[in-house]
């Protein structure tokens, strides 16, 4: 920071993000400054940088970055709990606060869901200002001395998965699969193994991706996508698996997860697919005559964000070896290259 400058990344439309001096964000009543210690390139980033986003203009740039934590740096009126100094991780997503949605906890499935470096500036930046409706709403939350602030970061995306977690209903014992081997499909079997999933099973089209798994933790088995089918009736001894996970944005995956699952068996569709690509055929008396349970899943709500930084404070599930470079924010161009052509898992952005 430089008086009242800051360095920061904004895009200002397609394929252009350009990192520059930004002006250090005045705050109001009710709202927090925070200077950003934690910051994690998405998946989401590197679709907007690629496509654009609706609004972001050379008019109107904006500050990308929705997975972080930091320090309390500067408080505004009637703001009471937070101190100057003060850890915190801070969770992205609000509502309009007054729907059945928001007062039932759902804040991530408000139709006026708005989120930090998605709609309004992120974390991409020395200091982010977090408004009050997200004070307000108990978005800040303050995080441990024991808890990094990279980890408390990485809980954003982590708690995503834990939303998955909860729907999948995973039991000890079960067998779970997922398609899709990268950072998220990674966090879906460390949930798994925190659960007592007796066998753990990671698919991806890459081999080097699968090698990392293995290299992660030796009790994650790994199956390439040309014997998917017929390794997964060997493991399983041909009843199939009880959870199947689609953690990759293919329409393939959420083919094949009907036919691999068990019987009473649960699918989730978490991976999100491209709008040109989401209208797929499926069998459905697959669902039908196996009785399976499917499921889709999106972001996560308030209380799973909170339960998600408990679990890795306590250090009932760690995601630090996810951690595969730390970039500079002068250089954050290469840590979306690296995460665009699964060169990286989780690249952390730094602020020198």
């Amino acid at each position: 920071m430089n008086g009242n400058k800051m360095r920061a990344a904004a895009l200002y439309g397609k394929r252009d993000l350009r990192v520059a001096e930004a002006d250090l964000p005045s705050i109001n009543a009710g709202e927090i400054l925070v200077q950003v210690k934690g910051a994690f390139v998405c998946g989401t980033d590197v679709r907007m940088f690629h496509n654009g986003y609706d609004g972001v203009s050379e008019a109107a740039p904006l500050i990308l970055g929705h997975e972080g934590s930091g320090v309390v740096a500067r408080i505004g009126r009637h703001v009471e709990y937070f101190k100057e100094g003060m850890r915190v991780a801070v969770a992205p997503n609000i509502g309009c606060g007054i729907c059945d949605f928001c007062v039932s906890g759902n804040t991530h499935l408000c139709s006026q869901y708005k989120a930090l470096g998605i709609h309004m500036p992120g974390f991409f930046a020395e200091y982010i200002k977090i408004p009050a409706g997200f004070v307000r709403q108990g978005n800040v939350v303050e995080i441990p001395d024991t808890l990094s602030f990279e980890e408390a970061a990485l809980a954003e995306p982590l708690a995503c998965v834990f939303n998955a977690f909860e729907k999948s209903k995973l039991r000890p014992g079960e067998t779970v699969l997922i398609i899709g081997a990268g950072p998220i499909g990674l966090m879906h079997a460390k949930m798994a193994q925190t659960a007592g999933a007796e066998k753990i099973i990671l698919n991806d089209l890459s081999r080097e991706r699968l090698d990392l798994c293995r290299q992660l933790d030796s009790t994650f088995i790994t199956v390439e996508s040309d014997t998917l089918k017929e390794d997964i009736d060997s493991l399983t001894e041909g009843r199939g698996v009880d959870v199947c996970i689609t953690a990759c944005p293919a329409p393939q995956a959420q083919q094949v997860a009907l036919e691999l699952a068990a019987i009473n068996g649960r699918v989730i569709f978490f991976g999100g697919l491209p709008p040109d690509k989401a209208h797929v055929s499926l069998n459905t008396n697959l669902i039908h005559y196996k009785q399976l349970e499917v499921t889709g899943t999106t972001r996560q709500s308030l209380s799973q964000y909170r339960r998600t930084l408990r679990l890795v404070a306590c250090g009932r599930i760690s995601i630090k070896d996810l951690i595969s470079s730390r970039t500079a924010l002068e250089e954050i161009q290469s840590a979306l290259d690296n995460i665009s052509q699964a060169r990286s898992l989780k690249s952390a952005i730094y602020f020198e």
